[in-house]
C-alpha cells in the first residue's frame, strides 16, 4: 500500500469540496477512526491528515474511538452535525456492520455521505515462527488434526479482517476460533507473543516484523501476489481457491453535509 502524493491531494480536493463555504475552515476538523492507534486505517488517516491540514492551513485532528468493530466511531459520525468539520476515515468494515450486529444505531448507507476511496489494501496471512508452522497447508493440516484446536487474531467482532478470516475458514473446510482485539497493533502483538496462532493482516503494518522474521507470512489473501512480498503466495496458489479478500479503506462524511 502506497499513498502517493497524487492520492492526497486528491483527498484534499475533495475535502475542500465539501466546504459549503468560502470560510471554511474556520475552526479545526476532526477526522474520526473507529479503531486503536497503530491500526492500518490510524495510520493511513495520520498521513492523510498532517498533508490536508498542511494544505488547508488548518488543523486536522485525527480522533480514535475504538470499540464494538468500529461502531462506536461509526456513531460518532452518523451523529454530528454536517458542516464540514467531521470526517470518518474507515475501512471494509463498514459494510459489514448490518450484517454483524442484529441492531444498529445508525444506517450505514442513508446516515453517511461518500466523499472518495483511498486505499485497495493486500493482506497476508501472517504467524510467529516459533509455532513451527512454514506454509499453509501445515497450518491446514494442524487444525484438521485437532479440529477446533486452532485460533486466529481480528480487530473485533464483526470487523474486515474477521470477515476475510471466516471466508477463508470456510473456504479451507476447518475449524478455527476467532479471537478479537480491539484493533491490529493489538492482534499482531498477540500473534507475535504466539498467544494467538494465525491473523490476516494489511500487509502494509506487518512487512518490518515479515522482513526481520519476528513473523512469518504464509499466503497474501488478494486475487494476486503482493508486490511487496512478490515469494509468498496467494491462498488460492497454496490450496485455498475461494478465500481471496482485499481490505479498502475510504473517506465519508455525515449524511446531507453540503458538497459545495
Amino acid at each position: 500500500m502506497t499513498l502517493t502524493r497524487r492520492a492526497l491531494f486528491a483527498t484534499l480536493a475533495l475535502a475542500a469540496g465539501a466546504a459549503h463555504a468560502q470560510t471554511w475552515p474556520s475552526k479545526p476538523i476532526r477526522v474520526i477512526v473507529p479503531f486503536a492507534a497503530g491500526s492500518t486505517t490510524d495510520i493511513i488517516a495520520r498521513a492523510i491528515a498532517d498533508k490536508v491540514g498542511a494544505g488547508l492551513g488548518q488543523t486536522v485532528v485525527v480522533d480514535n474511538r475504538a470499540g464494538a468493530s468500529g461502531t462506536i466511531g461509526q456513531q460518532a459520525v452518523a451523529t454530528a452535525p454536517p458542516d464540514g468539520y467531521t470526517i470518518l476515515i474507515h475501512s471494509s468494515s463498514h459494510t459489514v456492520s448490518p450484517s454483524t450486529f442484529a441492531k444498529l444505531p445508525f444506517d450505514t448507507v442513508a446516515d453517511f455521505a461518500g466523499v472518495t476511496p483511498i486505499s485497495s489494501l493486500p493482506n497476508a496471512l501472517v504467524i510467529a515462527p516459533s509455532k513451527n508452522i512454514k506454509s499453509l497447508q501445515e497450518l491446514l493440516a494442524a487444525a484438521r488434526a485437532k479440529p477446533g484446536s486452532v485460533n486466529f487474531a481480528s480487530a473485533g467482532q464483526g470487523s474486515a479482517t474477521h470477515l476475510n478470516a471466516e471466508k477463508f475458514k470456510l473456504a479451507a473446510k476447518i475449524e478455527a476460533t476467532n479471537i478479537p482485539f480491539k484493533g491490529s497493533a493489538e492482534a499482531v502483538t498477540e500473534v507475535l507473543s504466539g498467544r494467538v496462532d494465525y491473523y490476516f493482516s494489511p500487509i502494509a503494518p506487518v512487512i518490518g516484523q515479515i522482513r526481520d522474521g519476528q513473523l512469518l507470512a504464509l499466503a497474501v489473501g488478494s486475487p494476486k501476489r503482493a508486490a511487496a512480498l512478490p515469494d509468498v503466495p496467494t491462498t488460492a496458489e497454496a490450496g485455498v481457491p475461494g478465500s481471496e479478500f482485499n481490505f479498502w479503506i475510504g473517506m465519508m462524511v455525515p449524511a446531507k453535509t453540503p458538497r459545495e
